[in-house]
């Protein structure tokens, strides 16, 4: 079975296929090929798969090429974790942000907006190719905005692309660990749009235990999301948001801590894969020693100025534990590929499971995986807070959308001035402005 990786030379490929090591059953990936438009970033993290691979007799075989629609012929599961315009775009898309007073995160607020405009594009050349190429292969996208990209790609590919994200899965396993239960016994009640989502329940042989840990105020502080949002907040929503949901509700404060900070995440982050890429062009550098300590620092960063407004202190080191995103998507090539069926927190087409929105609308919601894709679940109905919130962002995201297939500069312009954390049009049209400087990517935006 092959398993193409779009953005190859990224630097977490390696955790994808330290996970196809470990796994050794029938119908396993027997193939990996690696594809990126940066030839450095892919010999680099070709040595690292290398070594991870050394001594381990069934180790999956390894092509590296910058050759897309060699890449894609033959392909069984097609994994998209591409990045459009690199960490020196992150880092510009913080900064146009920054300077007018708003978010610039990768893909929450203005930030993410700016990167959807940036990638829709790209993604949606790349579903047709893979449509045409490779019409029976599965497409996992980690690509963020991961919801927005998996509906931009959902348009050509239909219900093959499915998206992944493992902040779902990290929150509930905290959730699970905290309240001493088994995670892989406990049913994960969590609904909303990728990195706009909550956990509502947390049921274990049909008894729902997350009163439990709402009603202890030592088990709230006793975890990252406990400490990220304060315990009174929590019981007030009775409910557990994910950690992007800190931008939304504590948004002055993320905002100011962001421009009082030294350095962006996106400009530590590109200086730090910078040097992690320079050091790889020396052939005596220990390529899997080397990585796993960019990796270590990068992971022990993650959020830090959020958790330095909440009082949260350092992340824990069991927050720190590997099996994130790779796992789920070993997880879902495996219920696809086998038919061993699971259910998994997974970005798909909503299909009438929230009301509140159309059919197509990608949503974030738990689904049952079988070798005819993944199906999402019923839930019940969002409360009025987490409505207005899901369907505002939803409406940024269609207008990111049509901006992107039509070239619409005021579709741009409304995509930002919807935005709850846009709190002007003025703004709106400034940071249109702005990132189009920023990004000649964006220069396809010349029509009203």
């Amino acid at each position: 079975m092959k398993l193409t990786i779009l953005g190859g030379g990224g630097f977490r490929v390696p955790l994808v296929y330290r996970a196809l090591l470990d796994d050794h059953a029938e119908g396993r990936v027997s193939r990996v090929t690696l594809y990126d438009t940066d030839g450095d970033r892919l010999t680099a993290v070709a040595r690292v798969l290398a070594e991870q691979a050394a001594g381990i007799d069934d180790a999956p075989p390894v092509l590296a090429t910058g050759d897309l629609d060699e890449a894609l012929r033959g392909a069984d599961f097609v994994f998209s974790a591409i990045r459009v315009g690199g960490l020196e775009g992150r880092a510009a898309d913080e900064r146009v942000a920054l300077d007018e007073g708003v978010l610039g995160q990768e893909t929450v607020g203005a930030g993410g907006i700016a990167y959807g405009l940036r990638t829709v594009p790209v993604a949606t050349d790349l579903a047709r190719r893979i449509a045409r190429l490779a019409p029976d292969a599965w497409v996992i996208n980690f690509t963020n905005p991961a919801g927005l990209v998996t509906e931009a790609m959902a348009r050509h590919l239909g219900d093959r692309v499915i998206g992944i994200c493992d902040s779902p899965v990290g929150l509930g396993r905290r959730i699970a660990r905290v309240l001493d239960v088994d995670p892989d016994r406990a049913w994960i009640d969590y609904v909303g749009l990728n990195h706009l989502g909550w956990v509502r329940g947390l049921h274990v042989d049909g008894r729902d235990q997350l009163p439990r840990l709402l009603a202890d105020p030592a088990l709230l502080g006793s975890f990252e999301e406990g400490r990220l949002f304060g315990a009174d907040w929590l019981r007030s929503l009775g409910a557990v948001p994910n950690e992007y949901l800190h931008y939304y509700y504590f948004n002055r404060e993320a905002v100011r801590a962001y421009q009082d900070a030294e350095q962006t995440r996106g400009a530590f982050l590109r200086d730090q894969q910078e040097g992690f890429y320079a050091r790889m062009k020396d052939p005596a550098a220990p390529p899997l020693a080397t990585w796993d300590r960019t990796r270590a620092e990068r992971e022990a960063t993650y959020m830090s100025e959020n958790r330095d407004v909440a009082g949260a202190g350092e992340r824990e080191e069991s927050d720190l534990e590997s099996g994130g995103y790779e796992q789920v998507a070993l997880a879902l090539m495996r219920a696809v590929a086998r038919d061993e069926r699971t259910s998994l927190i997974l970005d798909v087409r909503n299909r009438g499971t929230l009301t509140v929105l159309d059919e197509d609308a990608v949503i974030e919601v738990p689904c049952l995986v079988d070798a005819n894709g993944a199906h999402p679940v019923a839930v019940d109905p969002l409360p009025y807070h987490a409505v207005g919130l899901v369907t505002a962002v939803k409406a940024v995201e269609r207008a990111v959308l049509e901006a992107a297939e039509s070239g619409s500069r005021a579709a741009a312009v409304r995509a930002f001035a919807l935005h709850p954390l846009v709190d002007s049009v003025n703004v709106a049209r400034r940071l249109v402005e702005g990132y189009t400087g920023a990004h000649p990517g964006l220069a396809y935006l010349d029509r009203p």
